[in-house]
């Protein structure tokens, strides 16, 4: 140790204050109305909705709007839709066989197809009978 402490203490108080630098970006701080948190909050809760693509869609974080969402199921303002009665998906026992042509069963409805079809308008025509 050193012969001579002495008992005062000197410190010195900095203080500063932030700048924004030029090239720095502007931050926007943005509020959001009660009836736009619930008509977006609202949108999420559609049936095979994305609630990232959705809240990119409106210049959002997705965690802004799960958190949204939280605080709306939390709160009793909104609940989820019950889940629909989902036709249990069964399968049939299949041959494979050299043709130009396939068939696929929806449902009870068979779709016919020649080798010649598109495949987005095959999954078009598929989707419109999963749809009816």
């Amino acid at each position: 140790m050193s012969a001579h402490m002495s008992d005062s203490k000197n410190f010195e108080v900095l203080t500063a204050e932030p700048v924004r630098l030029a090239h720095s970006p502007a931050r926007r701080v943005r509020t959001w109305s009660r009836e736009e948190k619930t008509r977006i909050v609202t949108e999420t809760f559609a049936p095979g909705a994305n609630v990232s693509a959705i809240a990119r869609s409106h210049g959002l974080d997705p965690s802004q709007v799960y958190a949204w969402r939280r605080k709306a199921l939390e709160s009793g303002m909104v609940a989820p839709l019950a889940e629909a009665r989902i036709k249990p998906v069964k399968f049939a026992r299949f041959d494979a066989v050299a043709s130009d042509m396939v068939e696929i069963i929806v449902g009870d409805v068979v779709v016919r197809a020649g080798g010649d079809v598109a495949a987005d308008r095959l999954a078009a025509v598929i989707r419109a009978v999963r749809a009816a």
